[in-house]
Protein backbone atom coordinates (compact mmCIF):
# COMPACT_ATOMS: atom_id res chain seq x y z
CA UNK A 1 0.00 0.00 0.00
CA UNK A 2 1.29 3.43 -0.93
CA UNK A 3 0.89 5.93 1.87
CA UNK A 4 0.94 9.69 1.52
CA UNK A 5 1.87 11.61 4.65
CA UNK A 6 0.26 14.99 5.26
CA UNK A 7 1.29 17.62 7.79
CA UNK A 8 -1.78 19.74 8.53
CA UNK A 9 -0.48 23.30 8.67
CA UNK A 10 -3.35 25.51 7.56
CA UNK A 11 -4.76 26.67 10.86
CA UNK A 12 -4.91 30.30 11.92
CA UNK A 13 -3.02 29.64 15.16
CA UNK A 14 -5.43 31.96 17.01
CA UNK A 15 -4.53 30.64 20.46
CA UNK A 16 -0.82 30.69 19.60
CA UNK A 17 -0.92 34.33 18.47
CA UNK A 18 1.31 33.93 15.41
CA UNK A 19 1.95 31.37 12.68
CA UNK A 20 2.55 28.22 14.73
CA UNK A 21 4.15 26.39 11.81
CA UNK A 22 6.97 28.94 11.75
CA UNK A 23 7.59 28.98 15.50
CA UNK A 24 10.95 27.48 16.42
CA UNK A 25 11.95 24.70 18.75
CA UNK A 26 15.62 23.89 19.07
CA UNK A 27 16.47 26.11 16.11
CA UNK A 28 14.02 24.42 13.70
CA UNK A 29 10.45 25.39 12.83
CA UNK A 30 7.58 23.28 14.10
CA UNK A 31 6.79 22.56 10.45
CA UNK A 32 10.31 21.15 9.94
CA UNK A 33 9.95 19.03 13.09
CA UNK A 34 6.55 17.70 11.96
CA UNK A 35 7.89 16.82 8.49
CA UNK A 36 10.83 14.96 10.03
CA UNK A 37 8.56 13.09 12.46
CA UNK A 38 6.08 11.99 9.77
CA UNK A 39 8.47 11.23 6.89
CA UNK A 40 9.69 7.79 8.10
CA UNK A 41 6.10 6.50 8.17
CA UNK A 42 5.07 7.23 4.57
CA UNK A 43 6.14 6.95 0.93
CA UNK A 44 5.79 10.66 0.18
CA UNK A 45 4.98 13.76 2.20
CA UNK A 46 2.99 16.96 1.61
CA UNK A 47 2.16 20.02 3.66
CA UNK A 48 -1.51 20.94 3.63
CA UNK A 49 -2.96 24.41 4.13
CA UNK A 50 0.03 26.11 2.56
CA UNK A 51 1.14 26.54 -1.04
CA UNK A 52 1.70 22.81 -1.65
CA UNK A 53 -1.81 21.40 -1.05
CA UNK A 54 -4.88 23.50 -0.23
CA UNK A 55 -7.54 22.78 2.36
CA UNK A 56 -10.82 21.74 0.77
CA UNK A 57 -13.23 23.27 -0.04
CA UNK A 58 -11.54 26.36 1.48
CA UNK A 59 -9.49 27.44 4.44
CA UNK A 60 -10.97 27.82 7.92
CA UNK A 61 -12.59 24.38 7.85
CA UNK A 62 -10.36 23.05 10.63
CA UNK A 63 -8.46 19.79 10.37
CA UNK A 64 -11.14 18.15 8.20
CA UNK A 65 -10.59 20.73 5.47
CA UNK A 66 -6.92 19.80 5.50
CA UNK A 67 -7.59 16.07 5.57
CA UNK A 68 -10.03 16.44 2.66
CA UNK A 69 -7.50 18.41 0.60
CA UNK A 70 -4.83 15.82 1.37
CA UNK A 71 -7.14 12.90 0.49
CA UNK A 72 -7.95 14.53 -2.85
CA UNK A 73 -4.21 14.89 -3.48
CA UNK A 74 -3.56 11.30 -2.37
CA UNK A 75 -6.29 9.82 -4.57
CA UNK A 76 -5.17 11.79 -7.63
CA UNK A 77 -1.57 10.66 -7.02
CA UNK A 78 -2.40 6.97 -6.81
CA UNK A 79 -1.90 6.63 -3.06
CA UNK A 80 -3.98 4.04 -1.22
CA UNK A 81 -4.05 5.77 2.13
CA UNK A 82 -3.24 8.99 3.93
CA UNK A 83 -1.37 9.40 7.21
CA UNK A 84 -2.04 12.74 8.89
CA UNK A 85 -0.43 14.69 11.71
CA UNK A 86 -0.81 18.29 12.91
CA UNK A 87 1.99 20.80 12.46
CA UNK A 88 2.64 20.94 16.20
CA UNK A 89 3.35 17.22 16.43
CA UNK A 90 7.13 17.38 16.67
CA UNK A 91 7.49 13.69 17.42
CA UNK A 92 5.55 10.53 16.68
CA UNK A 93 5.81 6.97 18.01
CA UNK A 94 8.29 4.83 16.08
CA UNK A 95 5.62 2.18 15.50
CA UNK A 96 2.94 4.61 14.26
CA UNK A 97 2.03 2.70 11.10
CA UNK A 98 1.85 -0.59 13.00
CA UNK A 99 -0.42 1.03 15.59
CA UNK A 100 -2.80 2.44 12.99
CA UNK A 101 -2.97 -0.36 10.41
CA UNK A 102 -5.35 -1.35 9.05
CA UNK A 103 -6.94 1.96 8.14
CA UNK A 104 -9.13 3.75 9.07
CA UNK A 105 -7.72 4.41 12.51
CA UNK A 106 -6.55 7.31 14.66
CA UNK A 107 -4.78 7.83 17.95
CA UNK A 108 -7.29 8.27 20.77
CA UNK A 109 -5.06 10.91 22.37
CA UNK A 110 -4.98 12.99 19.15
CA UNK A 111 -7.55 12.10 16.45
CA UNK A 112 -5.79 14.28 13.87
CA UNK A 113 -3.02 11.66 13.88
CA UNK A 114 -4.77 9.13 11.70
CA UNK A 115 -4.50 6.69 8.85
CA UNK A 116 -7.30 7.14 6.33
CA UNK A 117 -7.97 4.98 3.25
CA UNK A 118 -8.35 6.95 0.00
CA UNK A 119 -11.72 5.26 -0.44
CA UNK A 120 -13.28 7.44 2.29
CA UNK A 121 -12.80 10.61 0.24
CA UNK A 122 -16.41 10.89 -0.89
CA UNK A 123 -17.78 10.30 2.61
CA UNK A 124 -15.48 13.01 3.92
CA UNK A 125 -16.44 15.44 1.16
CA UNK A 126 -20.11 14.90 1.99
CA UNK A 127 -19.48 15.56 5.70
CA UNK A 128 -17.46 18.71 5.02
CA UNK A 129 -20.09 20.01 2.60
CA UNK A 130 -22.75 19.63 5.33
CA UNK A 131 -20.68 21.95 7.56
CA UNK A 132 -22.49 20.80 10.69
CA UNK A 133 -20.04 18.77 12.76
CA UNK A 134 -16.52 19.30 11.45
CA UNK A 135 -14.79 17.42 14.25
CA UNK A 136 -12.36 14.68 13.29
CA UNK A 137 -14.20 12.39 15.74
CA UNK A 138 -17.47 12.90 13.82
CA UNK A 139 -15.73 11.88 10.60
CA UNK A 140 -14.13 8.90 12.33
CA UNK A 141 -17.51 7.73 13.64
CA UNK A 142 -19.13 8.14 10.24
CA UNK A 143 -16.59 5.87 8.53
CA UNK A 144 -16.17 3.39 11.40
CA UNK A 145 -12.56 4.31 12.17
CA UNK A 146 -10.91 2.69 15.17
CA UNK A 147 -9.57 4.78 18.01
CA UNK A 148 -6.21 3.30 18.97
CA UNK A 149 -4.86 3.48 22.51
CA UNK A 150 -1.17 4.18 22.86
CA UNK A 151 1.26 5.20 25.57
CA UNK A 152 2.38 7.97 23.23
CA UNK A 153 1.13 11.38 24.29
CA UNK A 154 1.62 13.85 21.45
CA UNK A 155 2.83 17.34 22.25
CA UNK A 156 0.00 19.86 22.36
CA UNK A 157 1.34 23.28 21.46
CA UNK A 158 -1.46 25.83 21.58
CA UNK A 159 0.44 28.79 23.01
CA UNK A 160 3.96 30.19 23.25
CA UNK A 161 3.96 29.00 26.88
CA UNK A 162 3.25 25.41 25.71
CA UNK A 163 6.19 25.71 23.30
CA UNK A 164 8.45 27.06 26.08
CA UNK A 165 7.46 24.15 28.37
CA UNK A 166 8.24 21.66 25.59
CA UNK A 167 11.60 23.32 24.93
CA UNK A 168 12.46 23.12 28.64
CA UNK A 169 11.56 19.44 28.96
Amino acid sequence: MRTLGAVLAGGRSRRFGSDKALATLGGRTLLDHARAALAPHCDALVVVGRDEVADWPRGDMGPLGGITGALIHAASGGFDQLLTAPVDCVRLPPDLRTLLEPAPAFLETQPVIGLWPATVLYALKALVEEERDLAVNAFARRIGARGVASDFVPPNINSPDDLARLAAS
